[in-house]
């Protein structure tokens, strides 16, 4: 098979990358790098089965032949972050939706399949009106906050990225798959753009404070990167998966409080654990979610997906690349010196 990934050279984008690579897929790898690495992609540089495209998915010249020429399409490019999100709104609502636009348009022109990647923000506030055992499922309601919020800009980008691909299927027989990533974390991930967890590491393992936005009560569900690049494949080879959404997450619930202590355990640390207002951090009027658990019984239903990482698997791995990254920093700068 040979796969396009847009946003390829981005955090899940480039472990999809590695996953169909090492099955034997050719893979096209479209980036305009505005997040994404060439870095992240830096193992295929030399592979045959791997064609880099620096570009912006708006632009339809560009993508034309590059979904022309291929399988199926992962569609993960999108403005992600919460901060980033913030800073340009506009640049976020753009992007998502135009940019799926041009993806589903050409994909019916040449009748290929496309996973669009969405987000659990599309939820919102959601688990509010939930009792506390219940969970996020797909055909469950979403409740968001005012328009006067950019907030909540994001997910209502890519909420309109799932309509939008869903009326595909219904009414031009497109086969799309929406895929929710709920929290997804792994090597290569940057805290630059608000991801708590590589943001904590980074502070644990340099003995700086490790901040916790409000009261740190609010709990999320982390999915490691490798168990979302599974469920991705597995149901881009599911018949029946076509024209539905699905959940992609764990369900180990942990308070962002927990989540600090733990890494700051597993990293042997020194870092004092700090409590910052939201209004500091993101500006006035910040809205977040107390909770956010993802119901996967739906995706256990049709691919037989259970997350094999554990939470603290994860912070595991993250602290592992962490001092990788380090010890060859330190190498180049030794070396430099010599």
């Amino acid at each position: 098979m040979r796969y396009l990934i847009t946003g390829g050279a981005g955090f899940i984008g480039s472990h999809l990358a590695d996953y169909l690579v090492g099955k034997g897929h050719e893979v096209h790898i479209v980036d305009d790098l505005s997040t994404g690495s060439l870095e992240n992609i830096a193992a295929h540089v030399r592979n045959k089965r791997v064609d880099f495209t620096q570009a912006n998915i708006l632009d339809r010249e560009v993508m034309e032949p590059l979904v022309a020429n291929c399988d199926q399409v992962f569609h993960l490019a999108a403005v992600v972050g919460v901060k980033l999100i913030l800073e340009k709104p506009v640049h976020t609502i753009e992007t998502n939706v135009e940019g799926t636009q041009v993806i589903l348009k050409l994909a019916r022109e040449h009748n290929k399949k496309v996973l669009v990647a969405s987000t659990s923000e599309v939820y919102g506030k959601a688990m509010e009106n939930l009792h506390h055992s219940d969970q996020l499922s797909e055909d469950g309601d979403w409740t968001l906050g005012s328009t006067g919020k950019s907030r909540w800009a994001y997910a209502c980008s890519k909420a309109m990225d799932e309509f939008l691909a869903l009326a595909y299927y219904e009414e031009y027989g497109l086969p799309v798959i929406v895929a929710r990533f709920f929290n997804t974390v792994g090597p290569r991930q940057t805290g630059r753009y608000g991801m708590v967890i590589p943001n904590f590491v980074e502070s644990a393992t340099s003995n700086t404070p490790i901040r916790v936005f409000g009261d740190g009560n609010q709990s999320r569900c982390f999915t490691a990167v490798a168990d979302a690049v599974r469920a991705c494949v597995d149901l881009m080879s599911c018949d029946e998966a076509v024209g539905e959404v699905f959940n992609i997450g764990s369900v180990e619930e942990i308070t962002i409080n927990d989540l600090a202590k733990r890494v700051k355990e597993l990293a042997r640390s020194t870092s004092e654990i700090v409590h910052v207002p939201y209004e500091e951090a993101y500006g006035k009027g910040f809205e977040d979610m107390r909770r956010r658990t993802p119901d996967i019984s739906k995706l256990q239903r049709f691919i037989g997906y259970n997350p094999t990482y554990t939470t603290d698997d994860i912070i595991g791995e993250i602290l592992h690349y962490r001092h990788s990254r380090v010890g060859d920093a330190t190498r180049v700068e030794r070396a430099a010196v010599s």
